[in-house]
């Protein structure tokens, strides 16, 4: 008897075992690096119009910011949101009805600083109490990052963590918990990974002269209410150009013209930054 999803030839058991343990998981170079090229001069084209617009890009820190897209202005986007392996994931951990309900990207410049250890959300009832998973976080970095670009940390195993508190920050009495467990990701261009958004993380300092610019997908389950943070929306146009594996799989606004996005997705307690001893 096999575990493989159907049309995908990706293993239940791995992404399952993945997901649920250490809360992250990768694809190892699934795109050719000529679109993920593509994907970073769009995001570059992208950041530059967002920081013209008032209120264009989120701050998430000093010299680090987050910007919400249309996924068609994405040249890459049908061919990151069809990929076999995304759409495996998504099937085996939210389910077949599940929704991509966020895409956008993180810029950490030169100068960003370490972020404290955080989750991106709290922990929603039927994780904390149910202990199901019911969202995802696709990462794909656009350049080959290198250990001074502020590589992302994230401490494997935490997506289940309950504390007092603030429900995304934990108290810094428990960082030393988490810089125990910390593992530093440094992905190549045509990775992907996915995780649990819940899995406390952290981007670090970015010593270098280059920015590490990441393309964020995000989905949800069916009973998920990540979308009510995002303003997705896609022409009319685009929407019937879409194959179903993923018109079918969208929650957003289909418009007749695309409309400026409002960036809802503000995190107070990241804008700061921590200095680390």
């Amino acid at each position: 008897m096999t575990s493989l999803l159907p049309a995908t030839g990706y293993d239940l058991a791995d992404i399952m075992r993945g997901i649920y343990g250490d809360g992250i998981i990768a694809c190892r170079g699934a795109f050719e690096r000529s679109l993920i090229e593509e994907l970073g001069a769009d995001i570059d084209l992208l950041f530059r119009e967002a920081q013209a617009r008032p209120g264009g890009a989120l701050n998430r820190g000093p010299n680090r910011f987050y910007v919400e897209v249309h996924p068609e202005r994405l040249r890459g986007f049908v061919a990151i949101a069809s990929h076999p392996w995304v759409v495996a994931v998504c099937s085996a951990v939210l389910g077949p009805d599940y929704r991509l309900v966020e895409v956008g990207f993180d810029v950490p410049g030169p100068g960003a600083m370490h972020q404290p250890w955080h989750r991106d959300f709290a922990s929603p009832p039927e994780t904390a109490r149910g202990r199901r998973l019911s969202s995802l976080a696709f990462n794909i970095t656009t350049v080959d990052v290198t250990e001074d670009m502020g590589p992302f940390e994230i401490a494997p195993g935490t997506q289940w963590d309950l504390f007092g508190g603030d429900p995304m920050f934990p108290d810094p009495s428990l960082w030393p918990r988490y810089d125990a467990l910390a593992e530093r990701k440094m992905p190549k261009m045509g990775d992907i990974s996915a995780r649990s958004a819940l899995t406390i993380h952290r981007g670090t300092a970015n010593q270098s002269n280059r920015s590490r610019p990441v393309l964020v997908v995000g989905a949800d389950a069916p009973d998920a209410t990540n979308a009510i943070r995002h303003d997705l929306q896609i022409s009319r146009a685009f929407h019937d150009s879409l194959p179903p594996v993923v018109r079918e799989h969208l929650s957003c606004r289909v418009v007749e013209r695309l409309e400026p996005i409002q960036q809802a997705h503000t995190i107070e307690g990241l804008k700061m930054g921590v200095t680390m001893s």
